[in-house]
């Protein structure tokens, strides 16, 4: 068995990916649109979210989203969103931090330091494994080509200034396509990529 690593990001158009679910959700930097999906999101790309939070089978993220996540999905799990709740309370949560953070929510587990080996150990025991949000440890993981496939949903509104996926300073980084699909009526698109495993070159248009 070799499990896949699936990153799912949400993002507008110019690439922020800071704060997507609520106002209060990140701050830093004194963001002023925390909640910007809230208004874009439907019935289309709601669906795609849910197929793939009941394919997975392990979740993996950064110290900061977990936090968010075990301050919030514990507490829902008999709410409107239950269905969603209840799978992330049932699957194992692995954490990656440079500290010792204490893991209140159940079946969270703590990650060691040599990334490489932990997630080859996460591939022989679990299907599918996610990472939700968590900017720097997805950025960690696209630069070491630790990951199977980017679930990118592009969202159709600038807001300037955030946290990228894909900073200015980030190293570079080729990936191929694996689809593209209308992911809202309101205009945003789920873009699918996969790691190329080379680096990306330059050209001349004019030459023949």
């Amino acid at each position: 068995m070799s499990g896949r690593i699936h990153i799912d990001h949400f993002t507008t158009l110019d690439g922020v990916a800071q704060a997507p679910g609520g106002p209060d959700e990140d701050p830093d930097g004194g963001f002023a649109f925390g909640g910007w999906q809230a208004p874009l999101i439907d019935a289309t790309d709601g669906a795609q979210v849910s197929r793939g939070i009941q394919a997975m089978d392990a979740l993996l993220l950064g110290r900061r989203t977990y936090d968010i996540f075990a301050s919030y999905w514990p507490h829902q799990l008999d709410g409107p969103d239950g269905d969603i709740a209840r799978t992330f309370d049932s699957i194992p949560k692995y954490v990656v931090s440079r500290g010792n953070p204490e893991l209140p929510w159940r079946d969270s587990h703590l990650l060691g330091s040599d990334l490489a080996a932990e997630l080859a150990t996460l591939r022989e025991r679990h299907r599918e494994i996610h990472v939700v949000g968590s900017i720097d440890f997805a950025r960690t993981l696209i630069a070491e080509g630790l990951f199977d496939q980017l679930n990118l949903w592009v969202y159709p509104i600038v807001v300037g200034r955030g946290k990228r996926l894909f900073p200015d300073d980030g190293p570079p980084t080729a990936l191929r396509l694996i689809a593209a699909e209308p992911a809202s009526a309101k205009g945003t698109v789920l873009l699918r990529y996969g790691p190329t495993g080379s680096v990306p070159f330059t050209g001349d248009m004019t030459a023949g």
